[in-house]
């Protein structure tokens, strides 16, 4: 099914308009049950990025002076615009992605949720205020930071791109956006919602591009005090040691290996519930996705053999089919690099589900949900991120082993425990090397709690009041209330 109103244009937005690249360049963008150019987006360079930024900079009085209140009634208009546009999103994200259309329609509401939750945010920010005793009162004044550099992953890219989008613009920063370049049809809604919205022309700009080229150009450019990415971790190195020559402010959300926990007296159907879903939802490209479940010797043959069963029965098919449940993965570079740990897995494990194309798919980058079991703790299946649909499967003796294989990875993102026992989901949880943990539940998410990892996935945190925190400076004026007595040196002879 190809979206209606699909452009054969994708062209980057500054200062309000819809333009092509400088030097002309274009790259061809693919779609993956095909696996053909569907069409071109404008490539962008330094230069194009230069001009965003100039751009940013001249509409930053402009939204950093509306109150919050303002600013909060355009951010709900901007949720409105997303929610009016639910069915053409899903069908972009879709045909765009390769998720399946029943996940992709969750991304409107999720994204528009993003707008209205900061809005509220704005309008309720507060400031710190501080009185020493009669001689002197001190008060906090919150700024924004700037214009804010935003780099979004691939996955889910809307969504990803609101999470960024809302509180940068609920502080007062104007910004930069590079989406990420094997996706950047939804990235083209983006204009319409916030000119419809009346967001000043400039307040946001888009350059899309390749990561080494556009990217780096945000990164490095001097007029950028910030940059918020979501990626791989690798990438993320990059781009701290590119944004120590500015000294600039970084947040880095990147890969993960999220442990899943489950001890022989947890609910067994709701953890199986839960590690399917957690694994193979999203095509499997999530960076939350609980990839290495670590299961209780007693209960590890029946529970195995249970999830190998799952799997082998999850539907896949066409991203645009109700039924499907995994859809094609979003690249033949990702779909070929998924394939490779497949073939390394068969050699480090036990195979028990999947690994293959599905035989009624000859085309396109499909993959059958694939279960290993028996993984040693340095296998590369079990130490390195694979973002698909490939779940990586241990056994351990007891509460200290666990904790020990969840903690034996350079990732730190995520985990999840499944047991009837809440002291030991709490010891578990505060022992695990982890920036979010979920203790009997799947990845609920407030928009309140703080997002982000520990170790190799990541530094920082952002939402709720972390997202302000970060896209804000915190100023302390001091005033004296009385006179002042401050030493006279030098006032002696």
């Amino acid at each position: 099914m190809t979206p209606e109103r699909l452009p054969s244009l994708i062209r980057h937005w500054i200062g309000g308009e819809l333009v092509e690249a400088d030097d002309g360049r274009t790259f061809d963008v693919f779609d993956p049950v095909s696996n053909t150019a569907y069409a071109v987006a404008a490539r962008g360079s330094a230069t194009d990025v230069d001009r965003a930024v100039a751009a940013a900079r001249g509409a930053a009085h402009e939204w950093a002076g509306l109150s919050g209140r303002a600013r909060a009634t355009i951010l709900n208009r901007v949720a409105d615009a997303v929610e009016a546009r639910h069915e053409d999103l899903a069908a972009f994200e879709t045909y765009d992605t390769g998720l399946p259309i029943t996940q992709a329609r969750g991304q409107a509401r999720r994204a528009a949720e993003n707008f209205r939750y900061f809005a509220d945010v704005a309008v309720a920010l507060g400031e710190e205020a501080f009185r020493q005793g009669a001689e002197q009162f001190s008060y906090v004044v919150r700024q924004p930071v700037g214009v804010a550099g935003l780099i979004t992953p691939w996955n889910t890219p809307f969504m990803l791109e609101s999470w960024k989008l809302a509180p940068a613009l609920a502080s007062g920063c104007t910004l930069v956006l590079k989406p990420a370049e094997w996706t950047p049809l939804s990235a083209s809604l983006w204009p319409e919602i916030f000119a419809e919205a009346g967001v000043p022309a400039g307040a946001v700009n888009i350059v899309h591009g390749i990561g080494a080229e556009a990217g780096q150009a945000l990164v490095d450019h001097p007029d950028v005090p910030l940059i918020s990415f979501t990626g791989s971790t690798d990438t993320g190195r990059h781009i701290v040691r590119s944004s120590a020559q500015h000294l600039k402010t970084t947040s880095m959300e990147l890969g993960g290996k999220s442990p899943v926990v489950v001890f022989a007296d947890a609910d067994i159907e709701a953890a199986l519930d839960s590690v399917v879903f957690g694994v193979f939802s999203l095509n499997g490209e999530r960076c939350t996705a609980g990839s290495r479940v670590l299961v209780e010797r007693p209960l590890y043959e029946e529970f195995t053999r249970r999830l190998a069963q799952r799997a082998a029965d999850v539907r896949v098919g066409p991203p645009s089919e109700a039924a499907t449940e995994v859809g094609a993965l979003v690249h033949t570079e990702h779909y070929r690099r998924v394939l490779n740990y497949i073939e390394t897995g068969r050699k480090e494990a036990r195979l028990m589900a999947g690994g293959e194309r599905p035989a009624h798919l000859p085309d396109g980058n499909y993959l059958q949900p694939t279960v290993f079991a028996d993984v040693e703790r340095d296998a590369r299946i079990f130490q390195e991120e694979i973002f698909g649909p490939v779940v990586a499967v241990a056994p351990f003796d007891d509460e200290a082993e666990a904790i020990e294989l969840a903690n034996a990875t350079q990732f730190g993102l995520a985990a999840y425990i499944w047991t009837s026992s809440i002291q030991r989901g709490h010891r578990v949880a505060h022992a695990v090397e982890s920036g979010m943990v979920w203790i009997n539940s799947h990845n609920v998410r407030d928009l309140r709690t703080p997002f982000g990892g520990v170790k190799a996935s990541g530094i920082g945190r952002e939402g709720g009041a972390h997202s302000i925190d970060f896209y804000t400076e915190s100023k302390i004026v001091h005033v004296a209330l009385s006179d002042v007595h401050t030493p006279r040196f030098g006032a002696a002879r």
